[in-house]
């Protein structure tokens, strides 16, 4: 892609995603792409492995899924082309419960949830850009989790389709997962040996 000016009024979609090099991984928001980070840390990595590890176990043997990035989750309506859908994005950590989003590309529709584990670099993709897609796609559930300070502040859709102010957790706390019915997350566990 040109780094002219003329590249940023330019709008992309899923058809021109696929064609990237993968050594520079991208995300696209409205059809404007976003460079990612290559390689998390392995604080990030050890939070995403320790959620996935407790989310799997409790999934065994149920419908619903748990996939870590990278995993493209297509925000689409499910009857669009991939020449039409313009919202690509690999969030660390999706639960889908409906199978029929799922295909060997990854997700096309709306997760149940969504984790992101923030970074200095994403902060703002985090908490604006991707906070307005989740909600605007009605994921159920986002957490955006801080590594350094130990915190987890869930954003969960209401009956008027916007997220409701963001309930916050601490290192010492299990949250109750608003998808599910029978399971919590203790952050003891997920914030173990994450310390600088």
């Amino acid at each position: 892609m040109s780094e002219s000016i003329g590249a940023f009024l330019q709008k992309y979609t899923y058809t021109d995603y696929v064609t990237w090099p993968e050594d520079k991984p991208m995300e696209l928001i409205d059809g404007v792409p976003y460079a990612m980070t290559p390689a998390p840390s392995r604080i990030h990595q050890k939070i995403s492995v320790e959620l996935v590890r407790q989310i799997s176990t409790y999934l065994h043997g149920k419908t619903c899924e748990v996939y870590a990035a990278p995993f493209d989750v297509r925000l689409t309506d499910i009857n669009e082309a991939d020449e039409e859908i313009n919202n690509v994005v690999q969030p660390d950590i999706s639960i889908i419960c409906d199978q029929e989003k799922l295909d060997d590309k990854g997700c096309k529709g709306n997760p149940d949830l969504v984790m992101e584990i923030i970074s200095p670099s994403s902060i703002s993709m985090d908490y604006i850009k991707k906070l307005y897609l989740y909600e605007k796609y009605s994921v159920r559930e986002y957490w955006i989790i801080h590594p350094i300070d130990k915190i987890v502040m869930v954003y969960k859709l209401i009956q008027n389709g916007k997220f409701a102010r963001p309930e916050v957790y601490q290192i010492d706390e299990t949250i109750k997962l608003g998808i599910f019915d029978d399971f919590t997350i203790s952050l003891a566990n997920v914030f173990r040996g994450s310390s600088n």
